[in-house]
């Protein structure tokens, strides 16, 4: 056999046995893909956990998972902090509940960073643990506990969680329940958990502010509509491969900071960075329209500088997510008539109708989900149907968020 007949027969079964190698490792679960994750600001002064409280302190975090897999790393993050913050244990667990600090001790593990049980992170920055072989389940309940020696300066977190966190002094992370601890529901310095599971599988960011986030949602009760969303995905055999990533932040806007950074500035961190995201969902704009008028009416002109620097923000969006081979679903802005916050006038509903139509026009996003069709009540359209209200005629009920999440068409995450 000539030398180019041998290189050539090499080539072909070592490409035969790199194939076979890649199928065995997808079919085991070979790629990593967020099942849970939350966007990050400085939290609010009311919102923030005493400094005292957080020196020599363990804090346990309970999360709702997404997809499952047979391994996890989590994400902790000082992406707001000006100095280097010092974990020194960190640990997973199943939780017993969504509704307590109580784990099941038998699954409790140690989490490792370049092998070391502890971590310091940069001020600005984020860090990945090592892959820890667990096997979570969709839609389970993790508990994460850490303890700082001292406290994050300031600290980063999430004050829109919906979920409890339980705090106290000294090293508790593997105690089986914290009941003498204190407690708030926000949370702090955790960003994100990855399991590791299909190839095929892939996540959706849902981009957002307060609606997204949950505000007026079941504390514990996991029912916001991204929750729902990631139910569905998880009841249809089509699209269990598919997880959620809820990026939502309260009072955020596109254009401005409001709480939390703007959406043009977190969206390389919330939306391109989230291991596995194939998709991102955009419910962004009600802010910035309430905004405008908020103290007291402005010109006509100024409405149509607002209308067009959104749409602009939009085309922003698609354009950045697009080059990252995300596809993008525009979702309509919901109404908010009435509301005691922005009590917007005739001249701002006209700015909500004038988005939602280039929203809806073809050419922009890659889909539409129309979650002004779903909650706006047909007798009087710039209101939320009042079954949906939570009572500020801004924010969804429980009901409401059902509604959005049953709306959106699975189809959308179908390969």
């Amino acid at each position: 056999m000539r030398q180019t007949g041998r290189v050539a027969l090499f080539a072909g079964l070592l490409a035969m046995a790199t194939c076979a190698l890649a199928e065995k490792g997808s079919a085991k679960g070979d790629a990593w893909v967020e099942s849970w994750g939350a966007s990050q600001q400085i939290p609010e002064p009311q919102n923030a956990l005493p400094t005292d409280d957080m020196r020599d302190a363990t804090l346990r975090q309970i999360v709702h998972l997404s997809l499952g897999g047979s391994a996890l790393r989590v994400h902790l993050s000082n992406a707001f902090g000006t100095q280097a913050l010092h974990f020194t244990s960190v640990h997973v667990a199943h939780a017993v509940s969504p509704m307590g600090a109580a784990i099941d001790p038998s699954s409790d593990r140690a989490l490792t960073f370049a092998g070391k049980p502890d971590v310091t992170i940069p001020p600005g920055a984020e860090y990945v643990s090592d892959p820890l072989e667990i096997t979570v389940a969709p839609l389970s309940n993790i508990a994460v506990s850490f303890h700082l020696d001292a406290p994050p300066e300031p600290e980063t977190g999430h004050p829109g969680s919906r979920s409890t966190s339980y705090y106290e002094h000294g090293d508790a992370v593997g105690a089986t329940d914290l009941p003498d601890a204190k407690h708030v529901d926000h949370w702090y310095q955790l960003t994100g958990i990855d399991v590791q599971t299909s190839s095929e599988a892939g996540t959706v960011v849902t981009l957002g502010d307060s609606i997204t986030d949950g505000h007026a949602a079941t504390t514990n009760g996991n029912d916001r509509w991204p929750d729902i969303l990631a139910a569905r995905l998880q009841a249809d055999k089509k699209t269990r491969d598919v997880g959620v990533s809820n990026q939502g932040i309260g009072g955020n806007h596109l254009l401005t900071d409001g709480l939390g950074p703007n959406v043009l500035a977190r969206f390389d961190r919330d939306v391109l960075a989230p291991a596995g995201v194939r998709w991102v969902i955009v419910f962004e704009g009600v802010n910035d329209l309430g905004g405008l008028a908020i103290h007291g009416e402005v010109s006509a002109d100024q409405h149509t500088a607002l209308v067009e620097h959104v749409i602009a923000a939009y085309e922003q969006i698609i354009a950045r997510a697009h080059a990252k081979g995300l596809r993008v679903y525009g979702v309509t802005i919901t109404p908010y008539t009435g509301s005691g916050y922005y009590h917007p006038g005739a001249w701002s509903e006209a700015d909500r109708v004038a988005v939602n139509a280039w929203i809806r026009a073809a050419g922009h996003f890659d889909a539409v989900i129309d979650f002004d069709a779903v909650m706006r009540d047909p007798e009087h359209p710039g209101h939320l149907l009042p079954a949906l209200d939570c009572g500020d005629h801004l924010h969804p009920s429980p009901a409401g968020y059902k509604a959005m999440g049953d709306a959106i068409p699975l189809d959308l995450f179908k390969r």
